[in-house]
């Protein structure tokens, strides 16, 4: 530099070389050492900062630290030069790939200063960060976790609330990409990116959701169990003419589907069970006078709105509803899960929030019992009365997370203590809360089943209620409700708690009816096909109807139960099965000129009884309507639901029924709507209309 015939401000004039790949991975490795070690002491750690946020801010550092050397050190020339040729390879990175790779906060350093106004965008590089070990999962995939999802009609949700596009980018791993923007790559993280100052606030209506959980959260969310459903088939009435399944009150399918959509994820097949969705609402039907009759049919025959060539066969059921005065003493057990897996907010303390609005609920005469399991089952309270409130909030808020999950010695503990407490031709009964991990103690959900058939000949009976994500079994959830004569809900929010736990208290404890069977006989002189839309898990053998050793489901004070077919009436168009070449005379059905379309059938027993009463009801023209908006305002409603869960499972008979139109239908019968529930269910209708791909 002290060279008389060297001009220092020759050197602007001079063209820049073409840097050497050798000359470029030194410079850039010299570059980053000289930053770690003049900011080492200076810059402050960004734990808590989002991921966006944080290659922002070391931008702003590099740019910074450049600017303030003014160029006088090789280091800092070499990153002006580098900073160029890393930021158009990160561009072209990000417009290929769509995953971003986990980035822990020890893996990256970053200052917490903001990018000034006009700073050009400065491309860095950072020691240690590590791509996820997995490929980038392929976007024809429903509901995988890590995947871009482009919403097809971003103006169907356009009017949901801020706490719901929240619950869509659910994780803080979770970046939202700003309108047209790409979405980032699945490999090396670039150290900056384009500032998200204008980020909105509607996940849904940016276009585009990434989600980059790490690996293990990953593996969790795909934990979640469902018991395989194959959807019911179109059947003759000429070789099958009879239909039989056990009722099901559970609502656990339908709020477990409303927790994925809102956050984004469009459920698996196996998740949608058409009658639990159809079942969570309430429905205004005629009931029953005395509690001798348990419950009553109403029957309503109405066009199919996704199909002209077919009708629908409505059946709404509805119990006795007992009044206060009537309402004997429970013994309720409540056995609850603290293991290590009910650490998040969306399980224990969720849990515990839950089961303080059950207290709050009980009379005072009824008895509370608290057993807790993890590693373990321990009796954390015993059998105290409900007027004794205090004590047992303290018990509840007192519950700790830990351990691994004793299921069996769980539910072992628990029954002794039923049977301690046990009331007379009371109410008694253990409520379950768990996220379902039961990965210590019996082998198998066939021996828990056995366990829990075993006990419920004692008068205890079981209720499991569901919690959290990851971990859920629902398969074995839904074995342990039905073989316990007990319900299964799965609880997302506290709303839900209050919904199950309050507001159908009496039907979830006080059963007017158990071993409730139906059973549909089909007229084949006027009906060709039907099928059963749900209840595949419910099904029944025809000569289990009349036998009163097969156990069935329980209907609990004031539940209703629905249940839907559609038929095709003879000599219709579209029919799916052909006519029998060899079906003789001999072998056709009686002539019946009754005009009849189905005659129904419904077992049930008293709760003290072991013999099974019957109720019948011949389906006629006077139970038909003869347009859609001529039905009651709940058989529209429940229809709507139905065509809902069908259009979710990709069923062939809605392919051509938009949703916009389920949401019509919904609309049309959403009635008073006291607690909103039906209008929340629209609300999911059109977050899976933009979902649907």
């Amino acid at each position: 530099m002290s060279d008389p015939e060297f001009d220092l401000s020759d050197l602007s004039k001079m063209p820049v070389p073409e840097p050497r790949p050798v000359a470029i991975a030194a410079a850039k490795r010299a570059a980053l050492e000289a930053f770690e070690n003049s900011t080492q002491k200076s810059f402050a750690p960004t734990k808590g900062f989002d991921f966006t946020t944080r290659l922002i801010r070391i931008a702003t550092k590099l740019w910074s630290f450049t600017m303030n050397t003014r160029l006088l050190s090789g280091t800092a020339l070499a990153t002006l030069l580098i900073a160029p040729f890393a930021g158009i390879t990160a561009y072209q990175l990000m417009q290929q790939r769509g995953v971003v790779a986990p980035v822990t906060t020890e893996q990256m350093v970053a200052p917490p200063e903001v990018l000034p106004q006009g700073a050009p965008q400065v491309m860095a590089e950072t020691k240690n960060i590590v791509a996820p070990a997995k490929p980038a999962l392929p976007q024809a995939s429903r509901n995988d976790m890590g995947i871009v999802r482009k919403a097809k009609n971003p103006d169907a949700i356009a009017d949901l609330k801020m706490e719901e596009s929240d619950a869509l980018a659910a994780t803080s791993n979770d970046v939202i990409m700003s309108p047209g923007s790409s979405p980032p790559v699945n490999g090396p993280v670039p150290m900056a990116m384009e500032p998200m100052a204008n980020v909105p606030m509607d996940a849904a209506e940016s276009g585009y959701i990434t989600q980059a959980p790490d690996v293990q959260r990953l593996e969790n969310e795909n934990r979640d169990k469902f018991t395989v459903v194959r959807s019911n088939s179109v059947v003759a009435v000429a070789t099958q003419p009879v239909s039989t399944f056990s009722v099901d009150v559970d609502t656990s399918g339908y709020s477990s589907l409303r927790r994925m959509l809102n956050q984004g994820i469009l459920p698996e097949h196996d998740a949608v069970r058409l009658e639990e969705m159809v079942n969570y609402f309430p429905y205004a039907y005629a009931g029953p006078e005395t509690a001798t009759e348990a419950f009553m049919a109403n029957v309503t025959v109405t066009p199919t709105p996704w199909n002209q060539n077919t009708k629908l066969l409505h059946i709404g059921i509805k119990g006795y509803d007992l009044p206060v005065t009537e309402q004997k003493a429970a013994n309720l057990v409540f056995l609850l899960d603290v293991s290590g897996s009910m650490d998040a907010p969306d399980k224990l303390p969720l849990l515990k929030a839950s089961f303080r609005l059950l207290v709050n609920k009980l009379k005072p005469t009824d008895t509370v019992s608290i057993v807790t399991y993890a590693g373990d089952a321990g009796i954390v309270l015993e059998p105290t009365k409900a007027s004794d409130k205090a004590k047992i909030l303290n018990a509840i808020d007192n519950l700790q997370p830990g351990g691994s999950t004793a299921g069996e010695a769980g539910i072992n503990a628990a029954y002794k203590l039923a049977e301690q407490a046990f009331v007379k031709d009371g109410v008694n009964r253990i409520m379950l809360a768990t996220d379902g991990d039961f990965n210590v103690g019996a082998a198998s959900d066939e021996d828990l089943k056995k366990l829990v058939e075993d006990k419920r000949k004692s008068g205890v009976f079981l209720s499991v209620l569901g919690f959290g994500q990851g971990n859920y079994q629902d398969n074995l959830m839904q074995t342990l409700a039905q073989n316990g004569n007990g319900i299964a809900a799965y609880i997302d929010t506290l709303g839900e708690a209050e919904k199950v736990l309050v507001q159908e208290a009496t039907a979830s404890l006080f059963t007017i009816a158990k071993d409730v069977k139906i059973q549909v006989e089909f007229n084949p002189e006027t009906v060709s096909e039907y099928r059963l839309i749900g209840y595949e898990t419910r099904h029944l053998n025809n000569e289990d109807f009349n036998n009163d050793r097969v156990d069935a489901g329980d209907i609990g004070s004031g539940h209703t139960v629905t249940a839907v077919y559609e038929m095709t009436p003879k000599g219709a168009p579209g029919q799916t099965n052909d006519p029998l070449r060899y079906n003789t005379d001999a072998a056709k059905p009686a002539t019946n000129d009754s005009g009849e379309y189905a005659f129904v059938k419904i077992r049930y027993k008293l709760p003290s009884e072991a013999t099974s009463r019957l109720v019948t009801q011949p389906v006629t023209a006077a139970n038909e309507v003869k347009d859609i908006a001529a039905a009651p305002e709940d058989v529209r409603f429940g229809i709507a639901v139905t065509a809902f869960g069908e259009k979710l499972r990709d069923e062939d008979q809605v392919s051509n029924y938009p949703y916009a139109d389920i949401e019509k239908l919904a609309s049309s019968s959403r009635g008073t709507d006291a607690f909103g529930y039906r209008g929340e269910f629209m609300k999911l209708v059109r977050l899976a209309a933009g979902l649907n791909p």
